[in-house]
């Protein structure tokens, strides 16, 4: 509950400022008044409360409702600037920048109580259509949502659906059908009263306001919108309406339809591929804060030319996300097999597909760059390497030409010596894949993954039809225990074999594999008994075949050290107390630096570039003055400064993420970041 006090004008808190004006007004007055007429741009995210969002709203009008007269409950801000006459609603005199969510569940709660109580309670009834709708025109809602869902909107305020509007799903219909369903008989008029004590602040922006900044200072805290939504925003705001409709139903809504719920993961995957460095998404607005850095505010030309690269590109993702629609099948079916190993290297496939598209990469080399990611990825997850972290650099790699990406894709595959190994002990990764191009099963093809040992066999399966489970000594079921998911004991088998034979015994799973359509199953019937000798054998039969499809490029020496490119470093606010190594060693140049830490490497590396080359220091100068340090002429404050020349002071005292920012961005500026890496401490590694 919250009371507000009158300032009197004289105050310096009720002084307009010169582009934004701040007042404290009843919501339920405010909305009422005969002059409010609210639009919604069409760069305003879609409607999206849901029914917790509006049982609190209602809990809490409630709450108010039954205190004191003199409590009010606050609603937050409402952010809006005039309207320019050229808006999709003309008649509008306020266009809505934040509060869409809030002004719109209020007035869905005003019509479930209008429509309540309009037979029974006229009076009341009158008020509450002033809130509704229009001065003189009871057919417009004084808040229209653009056009795309003005009209649904607008039929259930208006309570004008249609007996077909029925079975349409809107989250207007959705939560007016909540309120509705909450309005207790006898409780319309304490709800009237909980709502006229409802009061927000109203900031109404000049003509000279920056919109876009208010915007997001409001929604920095609470819950933020999504990456995606602030693009949007970011994209269309400052453009007329006209330029807004067309932005919006020329690219905006054809990315949309693209890309469909995974367009946060879309825009993510695209800055990703465009600038070759990892995108930040947790505890921030990395996603948004990324595309601000890479598309500076465009004149509507520019926006044009790059809204058409943006639809081309999530014209491709709708690809990726659905192999199947690909104009080559060979190449569908390529796409089909990345998806295995999830979304994560998508940045790269968009890369590749749009150059496959544009001619610049032929359909034979962008099949064998695929095939190559898939034998990269399996082969690490195989061998139990991470698979984090790497798709940046082959976006960097890509961009130098096919010959460098194949050159970065082949020095971190694992060898066929590693990769051996944790086919014979480990449990085989994306075994349904695997099997399946091993036994050249097709995509369409309704398979199951069979274990010859189960995995939890009863006590009477038998792997020669002669000794039961329970009969066999305990070193042999944790030998077959501990085979059980490898490469050796697993085939694919038609899913009615399968049925007939889970969990049966070998003599009788024999049968059915021999049965089989699929050669790899045959193969398994032709061994008399199953032992863990036989699956050994089988194991090195199928590792020989592995290595035919997942071959590792031999052009290049293998990096087994697990080496992180400088530009892909993880980047943190501080160590926990203790930690006194973040790094093993860094790879300079081929030279080997031992250094500890970030700290360290950002006093050495600038030191190192101002006492290299007279370019190398230019580029120090360079960044420093582009990006305000941190070399600057003079100690100008308190704090550990090093002087690493005459005149010129390099100030230490930054956080981490400020200090490998700057190693980042200086080594780049001098052009010599890909030829600078990590190596984590076990502790560096394992930290977020």
């Amino acid at each position: 509950m919250s009371t507000v006090t009158t300032a009197p004008d004289t105050s310096p808190a009720s002084l307009r400022a010169a582009n934004v004006e701040a007042t404290a007004v009843n919501t339920i007055g405010w909305l009422a008044a005969s002059d409010t007429t609210i639009v919604v741009p069409v760069y305003q995210r879609q409607y999206r409360w849901d029914i917790g969002g509006c049982e609190q709203l209602l809990s809490d009008i409630r709450a108010v409702s039954q205190a004191d007269a003199t409590d009010s409950h606050f609603i937050g801000s409402i952010l809006s600037t005039a309207s320019s006459g050229d808006d999709e609603d003309a008649t509008a005199h306020l266009v809505l920048i934040d509060g869409q969510q809030r002004l719109t569940t209020l007035m869905l709660l005003v019509a479930a109580l209008h429509h309540t109580l309009r037979e029974d309670d006229p009076t009341l009834a009158a008020e509450l259509e002033r809130v509704l709708v229009r001065a003189g025109d009871p057919d417009r809602t004084k808040l229209r949502p653009h056009r795309a869902w003005a009209e649904v909107f607008e039929s259930v305020v208006l309570d004008r659906r249609s007996p077909a509007d029925a079975t349409r799903e809107s989250r207007f219909d959705d939560n007016y059908a909540f309120f509705r369903s909450q309005i207790r008989p006898g409780e319309a008029a304490a709800i009237w009263r909980g709502l006229q004590k409802l009061e927000h602040v109203s900031i109404t922006l000049g003509p000279d306001a920056n919109a876009q900044q208010t915007f997001e200072s409001l929604n920095s805290t609470g819950e933020p919108l999504r990456d995606h939504e602030l693009i949007h925003n970011y994209v269309l705001m400052g453009l007329t309406h006209d330029q807004q409709s067309e932005i919006e139903n020329d690219y905006w809504l054809p990315i949309e339809q693209a890309t469909g719920e995974q367009i946060g993961a879309f825009w993510r995957h695209y800055l990703v591929m465009l600038t070759g460095r990892e995108v930040t998404t947790v505890g921030g607005r990395g996603v948004y804060d990324a595309f601000r850095q890479e598309f500076p505010r465009l004149d509507v030309d520019t926006l044009r030319e790059r809204a058409a690269q943006w639809r081309e590109f999530a014209e491709i993702y709708g690809v990726l996300l659905d192999p199947q629609t690909a104009s080559e099948p060979q190449i569908g079916q390529q796409l089909a097999y990345v998806g295995t190993f999830g979304r994560g290297i998508f940045p790269l496939v968009l890369r590749l597909s749009h150059d496959h598209a544009h001619g610049a990469l032929g359909t034979d080399d962008f099949i064998a760059s695929l095939e190559q990611l898939q034998s990269l990825l399996l082969r690490r997850k195989i061998v139990g390497t991470t698979t984090d972290r790497l798709v940046a650099r082959l976006c960097r790699a890509a961009e130098q030409g096919r010959g460098e990406l194949v050159h970065a894709i082949a020095r971190i595959t694992p060898s066929d010596e590693r990769t051996r190994v944790g086919l014979k002990y480990g449990d085989l990764p994306h075994a349904h894949y695997v099997l399946g191009r091993l036994a050249g099963v097709s995509a369409s093809t309704p398979v199951d993954v069979e274990h010859v040992v189960p995995i939890a066999p009863s006590d009477d399966w038998s792997p020669d039809g002669s000794r039961r489970w329970a009969e066999l000594s305990d070193d042999e079921q944790n030998s077959f225990r501990a085979l059980a998911r490898t490469l050796g004991n697993l085939t694919v088998l038609e899913q009615d074999l399968a049925e007939r034979v889970f969990d049966a015994s070998f003599p009788a799973k024999r049968t059915a594999y021999a049965a089989s359509g699929i050669d790899l199953t045959r193969e398994v019937a032709a061994a008399s008994v199953w032992s863990t000798a036989a699956i050994a054998a089988r194991t090195a039969l199928l590792t020989e075949r592995f290595f035919e499809v997942w071959r590792r490029p031999a052009v290049v020496s293998i990096d087994d050290d697990n080496l992180t490119p400088i530009l892909d470093a993880k980047k943190r606010r501080g160590w926990p107390r203790g930690w006194e190594r973040e790094f093993d060693y860094v790879e300079f140049r081929g030279e080997h630096w031992e250094v500890p830490d970030v700290r360290y490497l950002f006093n050495r590396v600038f030191r190192r570039l101002w006492t290299e080359s007279e370019p190398s220091r230019q580029a120090v100068l360079d960044f420093s003055a582009r990006r305000g340090g941190p070399v600057y002429p003079a100690m100008a404050w308190n704090g550990q400064w090093d002087e690493i020349a005459e005149g010129h002071y390099l100030y230490m005292g930054w956080d981490s993420t400020y200090m490998l920012s700057a190693v980042q961005g200086v080594l780049d500026e001098a052009g010599w970041a890909s030829e600078v890496f990590l190596k984590y401490s076990y502790i560096g590694d394992a930290m977020p």
